[in-house]
């Protein structure tokens, strides 16, 4: 089986990309993110979670290529008990061991039935699902931490303005005086606007990060589930129909 090293190399990479743009950019990103600190640091922290879930997606099918590799170097009852049993395909260990027999030559091999094949299937995609689920929510959790702030910031910004125009005097009729109190009164609203645009930068960014991780990753799952079809259905035998007879055939 293909191991998913090429997927995990092209997120480091994509990863130390990101890094550096990220430096490049420091100065304005780091007043950007003065404007709102709290809800900014739980868009990063969030974007941080992300990274380390997607990361942990491709790492842990490595045990599982070892796994099916070695079993199918060795293929017998014996190397199945001494092998540690993954997590992935855990159910799918301990029915290739329930399944060991004896082959015409008189050497162990392991069959599996059409149901039973589609039945590890089955349970190893819903495995694969679930596991995605988290990481499409956390995306879809920075798109909402990023509108959060937009409208915060917009609201902020509308009461400012409002707080302005009710704070300046006409009456006096001294220009120099209404628009110091225009200039010090638009602070506010610039804040605000500061903080909408902010939040909505970093949220929308983070989740263009997290997609691209979140794509290679089920791209690696794909990988692995594609060949481990093919795999299990080498270890499939089809009855042949004929009564009486126990003839076997490998599915196509």
């Amino acid at each position: 089986m293909t191991r998913p090293t090429p997927y995990l190399v092209r997120m480091l990479i994509f990863l130390v990309l990101v890094a550096g743009v990220a430096g490049a950019l420091f100065p304005a990103l780091r007043s950007a993110f003065a404007n709102n600190p709290p809800l900014n640091a739980l868009i990063l922290v969030v974007l941080l979670l992300g990274i380390v879930w997607n990361l942990r997606q491709v790492v842990r099918l490595f045990p599982e290529v070892r796994w099916v590799e070695a079993f199918r170097q060795s293929g017998a009852r014996p190397a199945l008990v001494s092998m540690p049993v993954p997590r992935l395909l855990g159910p799918t260990a301990k029915m290739l061991a329930a399944r060991t027999g004896k082959s015409r030559e008189g050497t162990e091999r392991v069959t599996l039935s059409a149901p039973a094949m589609r039945s590890l299937l089955d349970s190893i995609a819903s495995r694969l699902d679930e596991s995605r689920e988290l990481s499409r929510y956390m995306i879809a959790l920075l798109i909402f931490l990023g509108l959060l702030g937009t409208f915060w910031g917009l609201l902020r910004t509308v009461g400012a303005v409002s707080e302005v125009i009710a704070g300046m005097s006409v009456g006096s009729g001294d220009l120099n005086t209404l628009f110091d109190q225009l200039k010090s009164g638009l602070e506010k609203p610039l804040h605000g606007m500061g903080t909408a645009f902010s939040t909505s930068m970093l949220g929308l960014a983070g989740s263009l990060v997290l997609g691209f991780l979140d794509l290679t990753a089920s791209q690696a799952q794909n990988r692995f589930f594609n060949e481990l079809e093919e795999w299990l259905a080498g270890l499939t035998r089809l009855s042949s129909g004929v009564l009486g007879a126990e003839a076997e055939a490998p599915v196509p």
